[in-house]
C-alpha cells in the first residue's frame, strides 16, 4: 500500500514524497482512511510505529479540505503528557505541511505566558498542548475552542498515569459535541477505555499492539518494611549489591527525591 491508496489532499502526497516517505505503516493504513471518513479513531501501537503521522495527516487533510470559519482559537487540538512530546508533535506537523498554508502553535509549561498569551488571541489552525498549562489559560478565560472540529489524545495511557484524567475531561468537555475525536494509546488500559467510552463516538478501533506486554528481562521481588528506616536501609541494602551497577529509584515526590538523593550519597554512592 501507498500513501496515495489512503485518499490524503495531494498537496500532502507531494510533501511526504519531498520528504521521503514512500509507504505508510500498519497503523497509518488503519486510522487514516478512517480519520478522513469521518470517523472517531482510537488506536493502540508501540512507540516508532508512526502513531504522530497517522493523526496528522487526516487533520491536516481536513484543515486543506475546508474553509477556515471566522473567529480567534484554534481550529484542531492536539493534547499531549509532556512539552517534548508536544514539540516533537509539532515537528511532524511542520514537516508535513506545505510551507506557509497553515498556523499552528503549542502551549506547554515552563515557559513564559506572555507569547502564549498573544497567540491564543489569533486564528489557529492546530494547537499541540499540554493539559496542565492549557487549563492555566482557559481558567483565565484566554482559550476560545468555539472554531474545534478534530481532537487528539496523543499518549492517552501516560495522560492519564501522570494525573491528568481531570484536566483532559475538562478541556474536552469544552469543545463541541460534533468535533471528530482520535485517541493514540501505546496500550489500551481500563482508564483509557472509559475515556474513549465517555468521550468518543461509534469509534473506529485498531489495535496494533497487546494490552500488556510480558515484561520477560524483569524480575520482581516486594520487601515489606517495617517503618521509614527500616526502609531505607532495605533500599541501600538492594543498591549495595555488587550485581547493581546503575538503578532508578521512582519516589513521590521532588522533595523527597532531594532528601532519598542526599541519604544515597551520604552512605558512599553516587546518587542524583
Amino acid at each position: 500500500m501507498n500513501f496515495t491508496d489512503l485518499g490524503l489532499h495531494p498537496t500532502l502526497l507531494t510533501t511526504l514524497e519531498k520528504a521521503g516517505f514512500k509507504a505508510p505503516t500498519p497503523v497509518q493504513q488503519q486510522a487514516i482512511p478512517a480519520a478522513i471518513a469521518g470517523h472517531d479513531v482510537m488506536a493502540s501501537a508501540q512507540t516508532g510505529t508512526g502513531k504522530t503521522a497517522a493523526f496528522v495527516l487526516p487533520i491536516l487533510h481536513r484543515l486543506m479540505s475546508t474553509n477556515a470559519p471566522q473567529g480567534r482559537g484554534p481550529r484542531a487540538l492536539i493534547l499531549t503528557p509532556t512539552r517534548e512530546l508536544a514539540q516533537q508533535v509539532l515537528e511532524n506537523i511542520n514537516t508535513f505541511s506545505p510551507p506557509g498554508r497553515l498556523r499552528t502553535g503549542v502551549i506547554v509549561g515552563g515557559v513564559s505566558y506572555g507569547p502564549q498569551i498573544k497567540m491564543l488571541q489569533k486564528s489557529l489552525d492546530i494547537l499541540v498542548s499540554t493539559p496542565g498549562r492549557l487549563i492555566d489559560h482557559m481558567q483565565q478565560n484566554r482559550v476560545d475552542f468555539s472554531r474545534i472540529t478534530n481532537v487528539v489524545l496523543d499518549e492517552a495511557d501516560r495522560m492519564l498515569d501522570m494525573g491528568f484524567q481531570k484536566p483532559v475531561e475538562t478541556i474536552i468537555s469544552k469543545t463541541a459535541d460534533t468535533r471528530q475525536t482520535m485517541l493514540f494509546s501505546a496500550t489500551f488500559s481500563k482508564e483509557v477505555e472509559k475515556i474513549a467510552a465517555r468521550y468518543l463516538q461509534n469509534p473506529q478501533k485498531f489495535e496494533l499492539a497487546p494490552t500488556t506486554q510480558p515484561h520477560t528481562q524483569i524480575s520482581q521481588h516486594l520487601l515489606r518494611a517495617d517503618d521509614k528506616q527500616h526502609k531505607q536501609e532495605l533500599l541501600t541494602h538492594v543498591l549495595a549489591d555488587g550485581k547493581v551497577w546503575q538503578a532508578i529509584v521512582f519516589i513521590a515526590t521532588k522533595h523527597g527525591a532531594d532528601r532519598l538523593a542526599e541519604k544515597l550519597s551520604k552512605s558512599g554512592m553516587e546518587a542524583a
